[in-house]
């Protein structure tokens, strides 16, 4: 059986679409740092930082992906289910990751004084916007 390859101009239109969704999520949400899509394995698909920030969001977000992996494993263990969403609060940011499927997820890292109801209501959009993209 073939499996269609998806064209430059298909590939184009939804990194677009992930960057635009990313900026948007910034723009919205009050003391954002930044924003990226990540694969389970640690590997960023897509990101937007706000100017000034260092990307060390990019280090951060593949430190955090075993916590993530680990609390998906601990949620199936314990018969509670899937994870949807981690919220990590360090002492200069809280970084909230919200999973898109079972093989990526998005993750806003926010100043601790930020809006952290708007994040989270902002990756929930985000997920039900981008969930056929990451549909398995």
């Amino acid at each position: 059986m073939l499996v269609p390859v998806p064209s430059a101009a298909n590939v184009r239109k939804v990194d677009s679409m992930f960057k635009q969704t990313l900026e948007a999520i910034l723009e919205r949400t009050e003391g954002s740092l930044g924003a990226l899509i990540m694969g389970i394995d640690g590997i960023p698909v897509e990101r937007s930082l706000k100017e000034g920030q260092e990307s060390n969001l990019d280090v951060a977000a593949a430190e955090f992906t075993s916590l993530l992996r680990n609390a998906q494993r601990a949620g199936k263990d314990t018969g509670l289910g899937n994870l949807r969403e981690l919220v990590i609060t360090l002492d200069e940011a809280v970084v909230l990751m919200r999973l898109l499927g079972t093989e990526y997820f998005v993750v806003l890292a926010i100043r601790p004084d930020g809006n952290l109801g708007r994040g989270r209501f902002e990756l929930r959009k985000a997920e039900l916007q981008m969930a056929s993209e990451f549909a398995v």
